[in-house]
């Protein structure tokens, strides 16, 4: 299968125990791959479709990069860290990874985790080029938002949770249907990820516009004469 043919892979690792079999591997699964090994050498590389970023760097904090990486532009980063505190792993996908692996890892399941953060981010087509509730404004097209009449800068995974919530505004989402259209029908991660982007498209939006509704899941408000009904509201 060589459907990843002309993908650019930037693999961030320093042990060249580990990089050199990674980068071989990968390139005989078609993808092009570029190797830093350390953190300002990441920073400074050409522009890839995806990023594989170890945490354990000898310049810099690997959070610092991800952050950095993420700041620059909307980027896929997967990050690959040998700490199995889930704090950790909510942490760095709050700062903008978009997925992570544990070491040690299989080959294949790093491939399979690869595949399926390009399909997500490779840009699920939008009918309408606009969202318009209220107050808050995304342009689809440029994935700019605004709310209020000032811009909202997101992270790919916020933006992508903002958009399901309010292309069907006033819909209840479960928390099992959501994980599946924002992350991955195949994520093996917490569901606290989730808690975690609600609370922070809250704190960047207006904590009233997305509602949790107990035992089910989240809805985006469509506005004060939005009905209420059907399910017990917190």
């Amino acid at each position: 299968m060589r459907e990843c043919e002309d993908v650019r892979l930037l693999l961030v690792e320093d042990d060249a125990a580990i990089a050199e079999p990674l980068c071989d591997g990968l390139e005989r699964e078609g993808f092009e791959v570029v190797l830093a090994v350390t953190g300002a050498e990441a920073l400074a590389a050409p522009p890839v479709d995806l990023v594989l970023l170890d945490l354990g760097l000898p310049d810099l904090e690997g959070r610092v990069v991800c952050q950095d990486l993420r700041a620059r532009s909307a980027v896929p980063i997967i990050v690959v860290t040998a700490r199995s505190d889930e704090i950790d792993r909510v942490m760095l996908l709050e700062l903008g990874a978009d997925d992570y692996v544990v070491k040690p890892f299989g080959f294949r399941e790093l491939v399979a985790r690869i595949r399926a953060v390009l399909r997500r981010t490779s840009g699920a087509v939008i009918a309408a080029s606009e969202i318009a509730i209220g107050p808050l404004h995304v342009d689809t097209r440029g994935r700019h938002v605004t709310f209020d009449g000032r811009d909202v800068a997101l992270t790919p995974r916020e933006y992508d949770l903002l958009v399901c919530l309010s292309t069907d505004a006033g819909a209840v989402k479960s928390r099992e249907q959501l994980m599946r259209e924002v992350w991955d029908e195949h994520w093996w991660g917490s569901t606290k990820t989730l808690d975690v982007h609600v609370a922070s498209l809250r704190r960047k939006l207006r904590a009233d516009v997305i509602e949790t509704v107990r035992s089910v899941g989240y809805r985006y408000a469509a506005g004060p004469d939005d009905a209420r009904s059907g399910a017990a509201l917190e």
